[in-house]
């Protein structure tokens, strides 16, 4: 019979070192990828120009000419993101950043985080944090199936069967938006028409919250996530950012890779 030919004639062990680097929380895989481009990134003082670069460990890594210190253990943070702020290390046009507000926000001895996912720019709440590229990475994948909620004051008229419709799915300009769990909390002050709506999504695609809603003919005025998995936004002040407990982080990783 065939048998499986040894490692060594197969994949090559290691990773890429886009990878390593994302894991060692030094930046997510894409923005490696830039900074090998551009030129940034070094093995043994040569400087790489291909992300597909396999290696076992990140000795003799320099990134703008400093040694990658090795991983620090996986953290998780909660930060409560106020609206104008872009879910960006750096923005071109000069606006102001989540890295902005959390120099002052996160603790001193916090290591280099990274967002899991993004809220746009007049989007505010609940916002996670890690220093580890590949729960990041796990968290975002839509096959994980990680609930994200949210809170959305929209102005118009909507009925409790239309959002229960959401359950389905629904396709929008050629996009299909999976199943949406959707009610109707309250509507404003007498003889408004705003309403307050909790979502419930799993696939987190680009606006998705603001699409649908709009699909039903509804103005979102303001829109805040609340949770994201198990962690909540809570009484989380604006701008503030708490660690994750280790405890409850890892419980949270053990259902993750569960799910795998």
């Amino acid at each position: 019979m065939p048998t499986n030919p040894p490692k060594s004639e197969g994949r090559p062990e290691g990773d890429r070192i886009a990878k390593l680097l994302a894991r060692a929380g030094v930046a997510s895989r894409r923005e490696v990828e830039r900074m090998i481009g551009d030129g940034r990134i070094a093995l043994h003082g040569k400087t790489l120009d291909t992300p597909a670069t396999i290696l076992t460990s990140l000795r003799g890594v320099t990134v703008d000419g400093k040694p990658v210190a090795a991983a620090d253990p996986t953290q998780l943070y909660a930060f409560n993101k106020p609206t104008g702020l872009i879910t960006a290390e750096r923005d071109p046009a000069g606006r102001a950043t989540i890295y902005d507000a959390l120099r002052n926000a996160l603790p001193k001895d916090a290591p280099r985080v990274m967002p899991i996912g993004r809220l746009d720019l007049n989007t505010e709440g609940l916002l996670l944090l890690t220093n580890d590229g590949g729960l990041k990475r796990l968290m975002e994948l839509p096959a994980s199936g990680v609930p994200r909620t949210y809170r959305a004051r929209a102005f118009g008229e909507v009925t409790q069967d239309q959002l229960e419709a959401l359950s389905e799915g629904v396709e929008i300009d050629g996009v299909r938006y999976g199943s949406i769990d959707a009610n109707l909390e309250r509507s404003g002050a007498a003889g408004g028409r705003n309403q307050w709506i909790e979502m419930t999504i799993t696939e987190g695609k680009n606006r998705e919250v603001r699409r649908v809603l709009e699909y039903l003919g509804l103005k979102v005025n303001r829109l805040i996530r609340t949770a994201y998995g198990p962690f909540l936004l809570g009484d989380l002040p604006r701008g503030g950012a708490v660690r994750i407990r280790k405890g409850d982080l890892d419980r949270f990783v053990s259902t993750l890779k569960r799910r795998k």
